[in-house]
């Protein structure tokens, strides 16, 4: 019987469940502007800025699109408590490393966007690694099935 119980997650359990999934929300919220994204929309940042949107690469723009797509899904099924919520957080951990790639190592946006552009990335980075351990702490815990 107190095994049971001790499968239970703790309040704590659904309250990063449900900040995981508005955060990954917003991502997908993120993308969707940046791919709908009117030249009059562009007007607000610089021409450096601009050339810098207007020249990501596809595979760039896919790794966003999967790191997005992944996060939202490992949320869902976090909150679910299903085990699958561990390897697609994996998998969005592994789009935003891609897009990082191009962004700070193969393209210039640090130079155009400035150390103020290296700030939301890294948080999103961080948070992207801490899901992947809750989750997996979280499967260890047993709350995951």
């Amino acid at each position: 019987m107190i095994d049971a119980l001790d499968d239970r997650p703790s309040i704590s359990f659904w309250v990063v469940g449900g900040a995981a999934l508005f955060w990954n929300l917003i991502g997908m919220m993120l993308y969707y502007m940046q791919m709908t994204m009117t030249l009059e929309a562009l007007g607000g940042f610089t021409q450096e800025q601009q050339e810098f949107f207007g020249t990501i690469p596809i595979w760039a723009t896919s790794a966003y699109a999967i790191a997005v797509s992944a996060g939202v899904l490992g949320s869902l099924f976090l909150v679910l408590r299903k085990a699958w919520a561990a390897p697609l957080f994996v998998v969005s951990l592994a789009g935003i490393v891609v897009q990082n790639l191009h962004a700070f190592l193969l393209g210039n946006g640090l130079e155009v966007f400035g150390s103020q552009g290296i700030i939301l990335p890294a948080i999103v980075m961080a948070v992207a690694i801490a899901l992947v351990f809750y989750s997996r702490q979280a499967r260890g815990k047993r709350w995951l099935t």
